[in-house]
């Protein structure tokens, strides 16, 4: 429960130590957001009982900015996984 300028602090953090030790994360997120802006690839999953409904390959560039996220590709990602987790509800 981080307040919005603190997580993007800590979201860009994780990007920076990721870039440096290029190790697996796997990070579990109610934010659509955080979810394209840090992620290589989204599942998403639906109600319970809990199954992946979707798989979205983030293709964009590293390093990833702040301004990536007023872009048409992002508000486009960002739409399917809503969409997705509109339809399993």
């Amino acid at each position: 429960a981080l307040d919005e300028q603190t997580r993007m602090t800590m979201g860009h953090e994780l990007l920076r130590i990721w870039s440096t030790t290029r190790k697996t994360v796997v990070f579990i997120t109610h934010s659509l957001t955080e979810a394209v802006y840090l992620a290589d690839e989204v599942l998403v999953m639906s109600d319970r009982p809990g199954r992946i409904i979707d798989r979205i390959e983030i293709s964009l560039p590293r390093p990833r900015t702040y301004e990536m996220m007023a872009t048409d590709t992002f508000g486009k990602l960002r739409e399917r996984i809503w969409q997705q987790i509109r339809k399993a509800a």
